[in-house]
């Protein structure tokens, strides 16, 4: 047994498949740019826990069997991703720790610490296409850009308040705006998803119009709940983070005493 074992490691290690541990940037050639794409080769749980906690999302292929199509579909999302860390993991003992039954792809996010899985029931359904989008549509992160792919991730989170950004990203103060806006984010883990809106781009003045704001009023705030649609607004003149948690604490705070009115408020509307 232990031969065997040592002849498939001996397979792996030969034929680069795995890229082992982190690796360290070097942008000394083409070729060497496309070995660093290749994931993280994941043997143990603590391993395997230490890389998702690393990243804001983090994305694992977990394969009970390597020949399986999926696989090299897999490794090729992972050279066109260079956003995304990847790890990848065959160890019996971390798919039975993630309670994996069959050649599945997880997602994990730490802005609403949830895990999204794609299991692959026919492998000849799967192409890079799908895994790709898999991806995009979940990836949300502290701060998640808004489009069309990233709203569905969005609108599937348990987290059901949003907090909107109007900014243009080609304003020389959008990275100022942007910095403090991802620090505000970090203190309201798991209450709130704060979203990116970049009005230069001309598809996003629809979402403007929803929420009945002009270019003249930005940069601005939107808090959003999606259960009941309820929204507010706030211009800015300068986005800070004091303004930010004051609106978003504001907004949740308004939410929470519509969920649980006081005694005396009850009283107040049974008299009416």
């Amino acid at each position: 047994m232990e031969n065997f074992i040592l002849h498939i490691f001996l397979i792996v290690f030969l034929s680069g498949v795995f890229l082992l541990g982190s690796g360290e940037k070097n942008s000394s050639s083409e070729g060497t740019a496309k070995e660093e794409r290749k994931p993280v080769l994941l043997e143990d749980v603590p391993g395997t826990a230490a890389f998702i906690d690393g990243a804001e999302v983090a994305v694992i292929g977990f394969f009970q069997d390597s020949e399986k199509n999926e696989v090299s579909e897999f490794l090729t999302m992972v050279e066109n991703m260079p956003d995304v860390p990847f790890g990848i993991c065959t160890n019996s003992q971390v798919l039975s720790h993630y309670n994996i039954t069959r050649n599945t792809i997880s997602l994990f996010r730490m802005v609403d610490n949830k895990r999204q899985d794609l299991e692959i029931e026919d492998s000849n359904k799967i192409d890079i296409a799908k895994l790709s989008r898999f991806v995009r549509m979940n990836e949300l992160r502290w701060v998640t850009e808004y489009n069309p792919m990233t709203a569905v991730g969005l609108f599937n989170s348990a987290v059901q308040t949003h907090l909107l950004l109007f900014s243009d990203k080609t304003s020389p103060l959008h990275t100022e705006r942007i910095n403090k806006y991802r620090e505000a984010a970090v203190a309201f883990q798991g209450k709130v998803l704060f979203i990116l809106v970049d009005i230069s781009v001309k598809d996003n003045d629809r979402v403007l119009s929803y929420f009945h704001l002009t270019k003249s009023q930005l940069p601005a705030l939107a808090a959003y709940y999606t259960a009941d649609e309820e929204q507010d607004v706030l211009p800015l003149d300068e986005v800070s983070l004091d303004r930010i948690k004051d609106f978003c604490n504001a907004f949740l705070e308004r939410k929470e005493g519509k969920k649980n009115p006081k005694p005396e408020d009850k009283l107040f509307r049974e008299e009416l």
